[in-house]
C-alpha cells in the first residue's frame, strides 16, 4: 500500500524535505507519493529573486555560507555547479558605521576579536583603551560555562566597547538579536571552544588563521549565490518534484493522529497521511500540535520571533559619492540609527544591477527595534532612504524602493535554547511518523535549514520502510 508523506510549508526547508524524499524513493524504488502544502501562493519562502528595470533583485537572503555544506551539496546534486558565483573578490571587506561614518572591519577581524594584530592597532574604530582591553583575552583565565550570552562572553573577555562597536552589529546583522539574550553556545559555539582549547580567543584564532582551519566570522570566500539569484535553486527543486505533488493557496488548520497515521485538515479538505514533516515557524507548528499533545506545543511556542524589513534601493552610480569599496556596512545599536545593515548587492555579486547603476538592500528591525517595523510603508521607506543617503552621500532620489516585510520570521536564541530544542526532540518522539524542521531549531542559515529539511525526510522514511 503506497505511503503518504504530507509536508506542511513550502519554504526551503520544506522544499528540501520534499526533494530528499524524491531522491530517496527514485534510489531504492519505494511506494510513496507526497503532498507539500503552502499557504501562499508561491513556493521558496523567504528566498525570493524578483527581475525589475535589469536589476536582479533579492528579496530574502542573497547568498549561502560554505562551510556549512548542505546548500552547496544540494546544488551539486541538483547539477547547479556552473550557476554558482562567488561574492566580488576585489571588495570583500565590509564597514561598521561610527560616529555617522563608514569605518573598515579591520583585515583579520572575525565577527567579535582580531586574528591579526596590526590591522586592528591601526584601526580608528577602537579607543586606545578598548584595544588594549581587547588585548587582554591575551591573559584572561578560561571559565567554564555551560551557555552563555553573546554580551556576556564578549564583556568578559573583550570589554563593553568591543560589544557594542563591532560584536552587537555584525552578529546582530545576522539573528537581528539582542545580544543580552543571544546563546552564544546555539549560535557560535566556535568561540566558545576556542576559550576552552586555547584560553584566548585571539590566540586560537590567530592558531587557525595559520593554518587555515575552522570556520569562524566572515570569509566571503565561502559565501555564493547564483548568476540567476537565490530564486534558481527555489525554481530548480520545484521542477523536480511530480506533478501534483505541490499544493499553493492552501492552509492547514489542524492536524490530528489516527489509525491510519495522521489526519491533515485545511481549508479546503481533510487528508490522510502517513506522515507529516512541519517546516513552519515553531508558533505555527505549536498550533497545529497544541490539542493531542499540550507539552511539546508549550516548548514550540516558547521560542520567541522577531520582525524585520528589507528596503531595497537603485540609484545611478554617479549619484552616490562613497567608493562602496566593500559588500556593505554594519550599523551598532549605540549609533542610534533605524538601520541594521545595508548590502551593496550590484558591488557583492555580478549581474545585479545594469551597467551604471548600484541596487541596495537596507534592512531594519529585529529584536532591538520592533517598533520600526510597525510603521506605514511609505513612511518605513523614507527613513531608509534617508539614512543611506546621509551615510553614503546620495545626491538623488532613487530610481525606485522596494519594501520587503518579514513580520515573526527569525526565531530568536536565546540562552537555554539547546535544552529547548533538547525537550522538542523528546517530546516529539512520543508520536511515529511526525518530524518537525525549520529555522528555529539547530540553525538560521539556508545551509541549515536544508539540513534540517532533509534530516527530517530521511527520518520519516526510516520509519516508513
Amino acid at each position: 500500500m503506497s505511503k503518504k508523506i504530507v509536508i506542511i510549508g513550502g519554504g526551503i526547508t520544506g522544499l528540501s524535505a520534499a526533494h530528499r524524499i524524491i531522491e530517496i524513493q527514485k534510489e531504492n524504488n519505494l511506494d510513496l507519493e507526497i503532498l507539500l502544502i503552502e499557504k501562499s501562493d508561491k513556493l521558496g519562502g523567504a528566498i525570493s529573486t524578483i527581475e525589475k528595470d535589469g536589476f536582479l533583485i533579492e528579496e530574502g537572503p542573497d547568498m549561502f555560507f560554505t562551510k556549512r555544506p548542505w546548500a552547496l551539496n544540494l546544488s551539486k546534486r541538483l547539477d547547479l555547479d556552473q550557476d554558482l558565483i562567488e561574492t566580488n573578490e576585489k571588495k570583500r571587506g565590509t564597514f561598521v558605521l561610527w560616529q555617522k561614518r563608514l569605518v573598515p572591519v579591520p583585515e583579520g577581524f572575525l565577527m567579535l576579536a582580531p586574528s591579526k594584530i596590526l590591522p586592528f592597532l591601526k584601526t580608528p574604530l577602537f579607543s586606545w583603551q578598548g584595544k588594549l582591553r581587547m588585548l587582554m583575552d591575551l591573559f584572561i583565565s578560561k571559565k567554564e560555562v555551560d551557555d552563555e550570552s553573546l554580551a556576556s562572553f564578549v564583556r568578559r573577555r573583550f570589554g563593553n566597547e568591543a560589544l557594542e562597536r563591532i560584536a552587537q552589529p555584525m552578529i546582530g546583522g545576522v539573528y537581528t538579536a539582542d545580544p543580552e539574550k543571544l546563546s552564544l553556545r546555539a549560535t557560535m559555539p566556535q568561540f566558545l571552544e576556542l576559550e576552552e582549547k586555547y584560553g584566548s580567543v585571539i590566540k586560537g584564532m590567530s592558531y587557525n588563521e595559520k593554518e587555515n582551519e575552522g570556520d569562524i566570522g566572515a570569509r566571503y570566500s565561502h559565501f555564493l549565490s547564483f548568476k540567476n539569484g537565490m530564486g534558481t535553486l527555489i525554481n530548480t527543486i520545484e521542477s523536480k518534484l511530480p506533478e501534483n505533488s505541490v499544493s499553493l493557496g492552501e492552509t492547514v488548520k489542524r492536524i490530528t493522529p489516527s489509525d491510519q497515521g495522521w489526519k491533515v485538515l485545511t481549508q479546503k479538505r481533510t487528508t490522510d497521511a502517513s506522515a507529516i514533516i512541519i517546516t513552519t515557524p515553531s508558533y505555527h507548528a505549536a498550533s497545529l500540535i497544541q490539542n493531542f499533545d499540550p507539552s511539546l506545543g508549550s516548548d514550540l511556542s516558547s521560542i520567541e520571533y522577531a520582525s524585520s524589513a528589507v528596503i531595497i534601493l537603485a540609484y545611478k552610480r554617479e549619484d552616490i559619492s562613497h567608493d562602496l569599496n566593500g559588500l556593505g556596512f554594519v550599523v551598532p545599536d549605540i549609533e542610534n540609527s533605524n538601520l541594521i545593515a545595508c548590502s551593496f548587492s550590484s558591488i557583492k555579486f555580478e549581474g545585479r544591477a545594469p551597467r551604471g547603476y548600484v541596487l541596495l538592500r537596507a534592512f531594519v528591525g529585529g529584536a532591538l527595534n520592533p517598533g520600526i517595523c510597525d510603521l506605514e510603508d511609505t513612511i518605513l521607506i523614507q527613513e531608509a532612504e534617508k539614512e543611506v543617503s546621509q551615510i553614503l552621500g546620495i545626491s538623488s532620489a532613487p530610481e525606485f524602493t522596494i519594501l520587503k516585510r518579514y513580520p515573526e520570521a527569525m526565531p530568536q536564541y536565546h540562552v537555554g535554547h539547546l535544552q529547548i530544542v533538547e525537550k522538542i526532540k523528546e517530546k516529539l518522539n512520543r508520536h511515529q511518523c511526525l518530524e518537525i524542521a525549520g529555522n528555529a531549531y539547530s540553525g538560521v542559515g539556508i545551509p541549515d535549514c536544508i539540513h534540517s529539511g532533509e534530516q527530517a525526510a530521511e527520518a520519516i522514511l526510516k520509519e516508513l520502510f
